[in-house]
């Protein structure tokens, strides 16, 4: 997708002039007969109403965000689930040598250092570390620390297309981790998906939409309304600085007739200060710490009187 809006000459969403480089050799031949055809522009519309445009505003958000990141105290990147995407050398001269670590399954990970390697000099020189890592199985935490990541650090990470298709708990858990991990203030950019629950047939298709993923081997698992996520946030440390969802994405990035998939959204956070993530505590747990703090003075001071 990233490619073909490349090849437009106007309206274009997003500027990537590296994602060519990443596309096998079936995926370059079809986007040479769709060019000479003129049936690029309307090619991704038909093969996935909405979709198309949903991605390439999903990455121009993310590349928004991450500039700002950039101009300030952000010591280094972590793109969980990398894949191909080409962000890191997209963005070499601002990340000015902070690394970036592109988490991945091991097979993708191989794959795309590959062709890294062929791709030589028509690539940017950064400081990508490839993060193999079986999300099942493996601790993301241990992995990232193998790489050379600096905890507690201010960190940008980028985590799309990913939380619907996990449980509830692992996208808390992740969430958990990555507050563990970083310094306060350290920010996080997301997707999230949630049910339509509007009456009508588009709505409807929509809905369907989720349990053809779930035919094809890879079913929506979580969702959460807009109208939600502000809390579930806060309760995981986070506090949320933007939210986009499809009309948003629209009004920002399109300029064309394109519309934006609904069902999906973006939200940029940064983890809480200090302070407030001692506020994560519930007043029985306050309540338990305080007791067991004055029970420690007092056999403190008995210790002391009986010497």
């Amino acid at each position: 997708m990233r490619a073909m809006e490349q090849r437009r000459s106007a309206a274009r969403i997003l500027d990537d002039p590296y994602a060519r480089l990443f596309l096998g050799r079936l995926s370059r031949a079809a986007l040479a007969s769709w060019e000479a055809s003129g049936a690029l522009g309307n090619v991704a519309a038909r093969l996935s109403p909405g979709l198309a445009a949903y991605v390439l505003t999903r990455h121009r958000f993310i590349d928004d965000c991450l500039q700002r990141a950039l101009a300030g105290p952000v010591e280094q990147l972590v793109l969980l689930g990398a894949g191909y995407d080409s962000r890191a050398y997209r963005f070499a001269s601002a990340l000015k040598r902070r690394p970036v670590f592109e988490v991945d399954f091991p097979a993708t990970s191989r794959r795309k250092a590959r062709i890294v390697a062929r791709a030589g000099a028509r690539l940017p020189s950064i400081d990508v570390r490839r993060v193999e890592l079986d999300f099942a199985s493996e601790s993301l935490e241990q992995r990232l620390r193998a790489a050379g990541f600096r905890t507690r650090r201010r960190t940008f990470f980028v985590w799309e297309g990913v939380s619907m298709y996990l449980t509830r708990d692992a996208v808390k858990a992740t969430l958990s981790t990555i507050l563990a991990l970083t310094a306060p203030r350290s920010e996080l950019v997301m997707d999230f998906w949630y049910l339509l629950d509007a009456p009508d047939l588009v709505t409807s298709a929509y809905r369907m939409s989720a349990n053809l993923l779930s035919l094809l081997g890879e079913p929506v698992t979580f969702g959460i309304h807009p109208e939600d996520v502000t809390h579930f946030l806060a309760r995981l440390g986070y506090r949320v600085l933007d939210l986009a969802d499809a009309a948003e994405l629209e009004r920002r990035y399109v300029r064309d007739r394109r519309r934006v998939v609904p069902g999906c959204y973006l939200v940029h956070a940064a983890t809480a200060a200090a302070a407030a993530r001692s506020e994560r505590i519930s007043p029985l747990q306050r309540d338990g710490l305080a007791s067991a703090r004055r029970r420690s003075r007092r056999s403190r001071a008995r210790r002391s009187h009986a010497r």
